[in-house]
């Protein structure tokens, strides 16, 4: 492995919480050699829904989500890629944007107005977007603010799966794709690669 750069990685879990699927993804990346922080942001619970996990969330509250996975990375160093899983975007997209020394950012099924944690996206930061073309969580506005994302930074993508699952990369769900995660592993470890 000499000679290749491996990333460190901080990847946020959905709102159905750190689940093995989660765990599994995390663990395909540490086995091509990268560094991967899983946080669990719900304290050890998971639940069989993104509703039930959602709800949850509310009752947190989002803003309390999102501090919980600033608080994880506050020993880490700053060079960071963020990845998120659905409502583990919030604390990677803000961090991202505004934590300085981000190498990078993946924001799985979902995505926000870069507008809700800084005016612009940081120059020198990399983002890719992955989400299904027909997700009915994502095609309602997360699709236009990625759209808009894309548009606004220097090194943005937006890759479209063909399906209409939420959680397609999470093995351990019903909502699981092999076909759709595995590409999205393989566009993950080639972004990473680069890191």
């Amino acid at each position: 492995m000499q000679g290749v750069k491996m990333a460190e990685v901080v990847l946020f879990h959905h709102a159905q919480g750190l689940t093995p699927g989660v765990n599994a993804f995390a663990d395909e990346l540490r086995r091509a050699g990268h560094v991967v922080h899983t946080p669990d942001m719900f304290e050890g619970r998971t639940f069989d829904t993104v509703e039930e996990g959602v709800s949850y969330a509310e009752e947190l509250g989002f803003g309390q989500v999102i501090e919980r996975g600033v608080r994880a990375v506050a020993g880490l160093p700053a060079e960071l890629v963020y990845a998120g899983f659905s409502l583990g975007v919030l604390p990677a997209q803000k961090l991202a944007q505004t934590r300085p020394g981000a190498r990078g950012a993946l924001l799985f099924h979902s995505c926000v107005p870069v507008s809700e944690f800084s005016p612009i996206w940081p120059d020198g930061v990399p983002v890719r977007v992955h989400a299904m073309d027909a997700d009915p969580f994502f095609v309602g506005e997360d699709i236009d603010a990625a759209r808009a994302l894309v548009d606004q930074a220097k090194d943005a993508e937006l890759f479209l799966y063909p399906g209409e699952q939420h959680l397609f990369a999470d093995s351990s769900l019903p909502s699981y794709d092999p076909d759709a995660a595995a590409l999205l592993t393989h566009r993950v470890l080639d972004f990473l690669s680069g890191r």
